[in-house]
């Protein structure tokens, strides 16, 4: 099975890794893709460009194997849509391999607005990472699409290339990016939110106001 965890990661942090190392054990697979996305349709513009972002992603998981990195929307001029990524990838895999694409309940919450998400299903499976606050609006279409796809174990992923929805509970670290951001243009430390070495690049290029 192959696994897409997408974001901006501006910048990337250990929130992000734990998730990333929780779910390629929950899911039983040997690699999940951080996917960086160019420019976020539904998102302010990043704080750092793609490239910078890339390089901090590089530095984070030099020491993981079991973290890549899947660098194609940023080879893509304009908005970074995930139907079009996951066309992509299901192209180069084939119509039989099980794709899965991971997003928090919040991104989820509003999946209904996101481009082509009908077609979203009939290319990958996706797994919701509840977070905190109020979940699903009761009747909303993401509810009642979760409802009708959703199942119950993370074997059911292995037995088709797409189409089911799976919520996972994982241990989440209360980092963001936003507040790493703050810090840093505050002059206060982000050190050990994010690896050091990502905080040490940060710092060499001034990103973020460092």
């Amino acid at each position: 099975m192959h696994v897409i965890y997408g974001g901006t990661f501006d910048p990337i942090h250990h929130g992000h890794l734990r998730l990333a190392v929780e779910l390629r054990e929950r899911l039983g697979v040997a690699e999940v893709s951080l996917m960086p996305c160019h420019v976020p349709p539904h998102r302010d513009v990043p704080g750092a460009t793609s490239e910078q972002r890339v390089a901090l992603l590089e530095l984070a998981i030099a020491d993981e194997p079991g973290l890549t990195l899947d660098e194609r929307e940023l080879g893509r001029g304009g908005a970074s849509y995930t139907a079009e990524t996951l066309r992509q990838i299901r192209g180069e895999l084939g119509p039989d391999k099980p794709l899965t694409m991971v997003l928090g309940t919040d991104s989820f919450a509003g999946f209904d607005r996101w481009q082509e998400w009908q077609r979203i299903p009939e290319l990958a499976h996706i797994v919701v990472v509840r977070r905190p606050g109020p979940g699903l609006e009761p009747g909303s279409v993401p509810a009642r699409l979760l409802e009708q796809r959703a199942v119950g174990d993370a074997g059911a992923l292995y037995a088709a290339p797409c189409g089911h929805i799976l919520e996972l509970d994982p241990p989440l670290l209360d980092i963001s990016a936003t507040g790493i951001r703050d810090r840093i243009l505050s002059g206060r430390s982000p050190r050990y939110l994010l690896p050091d070495a990502v905080w040490q690049e940060i710092r060499r290029q001034g990103l973020y106001g460092a």
